[in-house]
């Protein structure tokens, strides 16, 4: 597990379908193109040479990083709370859940469980159910 990848209010980037399913089909699309040679025509094809910077960059770089690292909506509330308490996880604050998390849950009911294994069973045990549900395709997106 990346840990770069976990976010303050408990979610998991690598299960993020951006990061789990776009940014591997973007790599290889790229890979594809390059091998067929796509980079000697790109320059003929109009926006060729922006969609091609574009991909180029996701296969090699990624789509984003995690709020941690300075992706993500850097308006979040839940985020600004746990940078300015200084918390690696909201779901270790005293205050936990809060009031940021009403409308959260709302949208990701799956961390109403994640978080309260987070805090019974601790970090290892959380990030083996994260590493678990990723090695069967698992995604937040998927969540009805």
């Amino acid at each position: 597990m990346k840990k770069e990848y976990i976010c303050y209010c408990g979610l998991y980037c690598g299960n993020c379908a951006v990061k789990a399913k776009v940014e591997p089909a973007a790599t290889a699309l790229y890979d594809e193109m390059r091998k067929a040679g796509f980079e000697d025509v790109v320059g003929n094809i109009p926006g060729g040479n922006e969609f091609w910077t574009f991909l180029k960059d996701m296969a090699e770089n990624g789509a984003c990083t995690s709020c941690k690292k300075g992706g993500g909506n850097h308006g979040c509330e839940i985020r600004i709370c746990a940078e300015e308490r200084g918390i690696e996880m909201c779901a270790l604050c005293a205050d936990y859940p809060c009031r940021l998390f009403d409308e959260f849950f709302v949208r990701y009911p799956i961390l109403v469980s994640d978080n309260d294994i987070l805090r019974k069973d601790g970090i290892d045990a959380w990030a083996e159910m994260q590493n678990e549900r990723r090695s069967k395709g698992f995604v937040y997106q998927n969540i009805p």
